[in-house]
């Protein structure tokens, strides 16, 4: 992923609590990121030193008689502090210029009843404004903002290993008309770093009429937290008793990747990570192919957060809560390429053998897909439900 314009790490909610980093996650984090306990902020602090956007009337050029002329159909989005800086403001001081229906909603409005809930929310037995780190990245002059917030005890304990996986959510906006304010689940496994996005559908807000009672919205997103990371459990444990067994399959690892439309650097190092991590590099089971291509996308996608990347992480969550529609695309795709490179070359398409061999891989799955189906409709409209 494109690294952002500014990164801050936060840990803790405010000055009245005493929090640090958890040691994983600074791991993860160069040098140039955090040097020391000086360099994170408190979430608080992170949210209040966000650019903020103000509308000012706009005007448009009269050729005909030299003069500028006001409209009421169009305000420009504006950073103040950087207005009044006049020639002396480092960025350009306008992000947009929406018509007269655009709200604004500053990072305070949202993220500031988020800050107050947290003081006196408990999850799980886990004090969630002790609890919180996480990160901000701002793109476009700090106009895009995406934060990774996860709470430090609340999270996944797979059986037989001792890295759990961190909860939380991810959340953002933008002051463009691309981003409205958004919610959706996130979490990061604390062995590899890989960050596991969009885990339930994503919940938004618009920048049109009135503003949302963000502390209630919260409050109700929050509550299904310890909800989502239940759901999680049983999807990965499931995952891990359903294996592709690819001494049986005519491709090879990254290719599996490749039918689902990864790109061919991302299939390399998905392939490459889920053979290292597979305790039989033949018999790869769906949460160790769920895991290499979140590696793949975590540390090596090239693009920015945004369609692409979301495009790559659904179907990197397809591997993990829906196998029986992942294999089954491999299935399609690999009987098309098939036929188009018969058609191609004037020979004949892939022999029955091969296609069955495909077909195989996903009977296992089959028997399994009411489960993964039910369970994931579940998951997918946990923060939905909770925001109407």
């Amino acid at each position: 992923m494109k690294d952002p314009e500014t990164s801050v790490l936060f840990a803790g909610v405010d000055g009245r609590v005493d929090a640090e980093l958890p040691a994983w996650y600074r791991a993860t984090k160069t040098a140039d990121t955090v040097e020391s306990e000086a360099d994170v902020v408190t979430f608080a602090e992170a949210v209040r030193t966000l650019p903020r956007a103000a509308p000012t009337t706009v005007a448009y050029h009269d050729p005909f008689d030299d003069v500028w002329v006001e409209t009421e159909r169009f305000n420009a989005l504006v950073e103040p502090c950087r207005l009044a800086e006049g020639n002396a403001a480092e960025q350009d001081p306008l992000f947009a210029i929406p018509t007269d229906s655009y709200t604004v909603i500053n990072p305070v409005d949202v993220y500031g009843p988020l800050g107050d809930l947290l003081t006196d929310t408990t999850l799980d037995d886990t004090a969630l404004g002790e609890a919180v780190f996480g990160e901000i990245r701002q793109y476009r002059g700090g106009g895009e903002v995406h934060m990774d917030v996860m709470f430090d005890g609340l999270s996944v304990e797979l059986p037989g290993r001792d890295e759990p996986i961190a909860l939380g959510v991810t959340s953002g906006y933008d002051f463009f008309g691309g981003h409205a304010v958004y919610v959706e689940g996130f979490a990061q496994d604390t062995a590899c770093s890989n960050s596991m996005r969009a885990l339930t559908d994503r919940v938004t807000v618009k920048h049109v009429g009135d503003v949302a009672d963000f502390e209630a919205w919260w409050e109700q997103l929050l509550a299904q937290l310890e909800l989502v990371t239940n759901d999680l459990y049983d999807f990965i444990v499931d995952a891990q008793d359903i294996a592709l067994d690819l001494t049986d399959v005519p491709f090879d690892l990254a290719e599996f990747y490749t039918l689902l439309e990864f790109p061919d650097y991302l299939a390399e190092r998905a392939a490459g990570d889920a053979r290292a991590e597979a305790a039989d590099p033949f018999h790869v089971d769906m949460w160790t192919l769920h895991s290499g291509a979140t590696y793949a996308l975590t540390h090596f996608f090239s693009g920015k957060e945004g369609a692409a990347l979301d495009a790559y992480t659904r179907t990197a969550n397809d591997i993990l809560f829906n196998p029986e529609a992942t294999l089954d695309r491999v299935e399609r795709t690999y009987a098309e390429q098939a036929r188009a490179a018969a058609d191609e070359e004037g020979s004949e398409a892939a022999g029955p053998q091969a296609l069955a061999q495909v077909e195989r891989a996903s009977a296992d799955v089959r028997a399994k897909a009411e489960t993964f189906e039910a369970r994931e409709t579940l998951l997918r409209e946990r923060f939905q439900d909770a925001a109407e």
